[in-house]
């Protein structure tokens, strides 16, 4: 081979030769671009400065769940809130009132007072005496205190020591002795034995207050009155007619919403149904017949044939409170002193 054909074998085997080029492994990086470290570092020196700053943009937070027991945010509402009822208005207050007046009268026609008296004086004394205690009790009483003590005059000679003996189990019994013997010489005095028919007059006798004085004006002199006792007081607020505590603002109120003819029976009906159905610590809301009437219906049983089981006297087949009482009175007579009386309160 000459040395010319060997030259040209060298210059065709030379990289970048016109035939087969193959590029060096130089000539392929560059071919292929920057490498990953290169190009890293190009963006790194070309990224702006504010970038480099730029942290990725946190998810808006999430409101806690209800198990987190954490507060809810104020936009969010209750899935099951309901909107507030309308309060109710002082017309509607004042029918839906007399309309549980109405039904009441309905189921206690025969509502009356229940302490037994025959005169003016025995229903003042028997007044007096069922303070902090039990018609019923003082019913058993006052047959063996009128027999001893029938006139104004003789319960005002009485021995206090004697007196108090006889009434002791109506409890209270000294205070109530003392109230007894000073009212009765007032009447001696001042009324010529007689119990006056004037509210002005009555609460100036010791131991009577306007509660005393109109059940004695409503039942003995046929003179309208309200009687703001627990059982009222406790029933007129159930039922929203007033928000007052005091019985001589409960009187006021309650005088408002109806007519003055109506006041001697409401407060029987209303007595008799608190100590029948509605009673204080657990009403008998599922026997009540006036539930649908009563905006605090369900704080008592609900339950049909439990409510049945709270009821008292006639409505629960037991005696009343009277040992003589109306004659249209659908339950039996209460027993004397020292009988059995089953659901007495």
């Amino acid at each position: 081979m000459t040395a010319q054909a060997k030259g040209a074998g060298r210059v065709s085997a030379e990289p970048n030769s016109a035939v087969g080029e193959q590029p060096s492994a130089k000539a392929k990086k560059a071919a292929k671009g920057p490498t990953k470290k290169a190009a890293k570092a190009a963006t790194k020196q070309t990224k702006p400065e504010s970038a480099k700053r730029t942290t990725a943009k946190p998810e808006p937070a999430k409101p806690a769940s209800a198990k987190s027991g954490s507060a809810k945010p104020a936009s969010a509402k209750p899935a099951s809130a309901k909107p507030a009822s309308k309060p109710e208005s002082r017309l509607a207050m004042t029918r839906r009132a007399r309309r549980i007046n109405r039904e009441l009268a309905e189921v206690y026609p025969y509502a009356h007072p229940e302490l037994d008296f025959r005169s003016p004086f025995e229903l003042l004394v028997a007044t007096v005496l069922s303070a902090q205690t039990t018609d019923l009790r003082v019913n058993q009483t006052t047959p063996a205190l009128f027999a001893a003590y029938p006139t104004p005059e003789d319960m005002a000679a009485a021995v206090p020591e004697e007196l108090e003996q006889v009434i002791r189990p109506t409890g209270f019994f000294r205070a109530k002795a003392k109230s007894l013997i000073g009212l009765s010489t007032a009447l001696r005095d001042r009324f010529d034995g007689e119990v006056p028919g004037r509210l002005a007059d009555l609460v100036t006798l010791p131991g009577v207050g306007r509660k005393t004085a109109n059940v004695v004006l409503g039942n003995a002199f046929g003179v309208p009155g309200l009687t703001v006792d627990t059982h009222f007081g406790r029933l007129v607020r159930r039922w929203k007619w007033t928000e007052q505590e005091d019985p001589e603002k409960v009187e006021a109120e309650i005088a408002e919403i109806f007519p003055k003819s109506e006041w001697t029976m409401l407060s029987h009906r209303i007595i008799f149904h608190g100590r029948r159905v509605c009673h204080s610590r657990k009403p008998a809301c599922g026997a009540c017949p006036i539930a649908h009437l009563c905006p605090s219906y369900g704080e008592g049983e609900t339950d049909p044939e439990k409510a049945k089981k709270l009821l008292k006297y006639e409505l629960g087949g037991q005696p009343g409170q009277r040992l003589n009482p109306p004659a249209d009175y659908p339950g039996a007579p209460a027993p004397p002193l020292g009988g059995v009386t089953p659901g007495a309160a």
